[in-house]
């Protein structure tokens, strides 16, 4: 038995555009194409379509469905699958319910007539490098920055700004002053740097980890160069610059921790 698009559509409850997708992308290829242009569905076709669909009921990526479909069909595949989307989900649902007591808090104290919290405010809201950081350096990394960083309180988390601020206006002093990358001045103040990423928990600067952060440093310095967003942090594009080609001088010279040597 073999099905067209609209007879198949219309017994998956899906739409025929649907299938044109799959079809685009190659999730989901028709067994023949007829000489009328027609596409043709059969058994084995069906069968995909029914573990497309249970998937995609997941909320998983069609790219991660093309994935687990590509590979070898046994259930260890899924169910690795399905693990891995299940753990997406929960830090998702984290990340929201964090959004949510944040929005309650901020309603509540309005209802009562009183000011919310500013750090239960911003709660799940100011973790715009959580992809990223988990991506580079892992779950625990994030979480252990997160957590030192929401565990300040508003003060704190302002005075940690201005610091911050006035760090990366150092550098835009440094470099319209014309000093070179090289000179006392401009590696005194990667040494700062260094300093303050080394307060934060959950980098290797702070787990004293020397080859993991001259990567670490090595990495921002791209993103100084290249992310806008960072250009405004330090003022300019230049001093951006200024201070990553500092910085990826300076860490050419730090030499392996004692932990380095043991871990070695």
């Amino acid at each position: 038995m073999e099905w067209t698009v609209h007879e198949l559509a219309e017994r998956a409850g899906i739409s025929g555009r649907t299938l044109r997708h799959y079809h685009q992308i190659g999730l989901l290829e028709p067994d023949r194409v007829g000489s009328n242009g027609y596409r043709y569905y059969g058994p084995d076709a069906v069968s995909r379509l029914q573990r497309i669909l249970l998937l995609r009921e997941t909320g998983m990526p069609l790219a991660d469905i093309a994935d687990v479909l590509d590979v070898p069909t046994t259930p260890e595949v899924e169910v690795q699958a399905l693990t891995g989307h299940l753990e997406h989900l929960a830090r998702e649902r984290d990340s929201l319910n964090r959004r949510i007591n944040a929005v309650e808090h901020t309603l509540s104290m309005r209802r009562q007539g009183r000011e919310p919290r500013m750090d239960v405010m911003l709660e799940g809201f100011n973790d715009r490098y959580e992809v990223e950081v988990v991506e580079r350096w892992g779950r625990d990394a994030f979480d252990a920055s997160n957590q030192w960083w929401h565990g300040k309180s508003v003060q704190q988390q302002k005075a940690w700004k201005v610091r911050a601020d006035a760090l990366l206006t150092r550098w835009r002093v440094i470099q319209q002053e014309g000093h070179e990358l090289d000179s006392a001045i401009a590696q005194e103040h990667a040494a700062v740097h260094v300093e303050w990423f080394k307060e934060i928990p959950g980098t290797p600067t702070h787990a004293g980890d020397t080859a993991k952060s001259v990567d670490m440093i090595r990495g921002l310095a791209d993103q100084y160069e290249t992310n806008p967003d960072f250009h405004v942090a330090f003022g300019t594009p230049e001093a951006a610059s200024f201070a990553a080609n500092a910085l990826r001088l300076h860490v050419r010279g730090l030499k392996p921790s004692p932990a380095d040597d043991l871990r070695g």
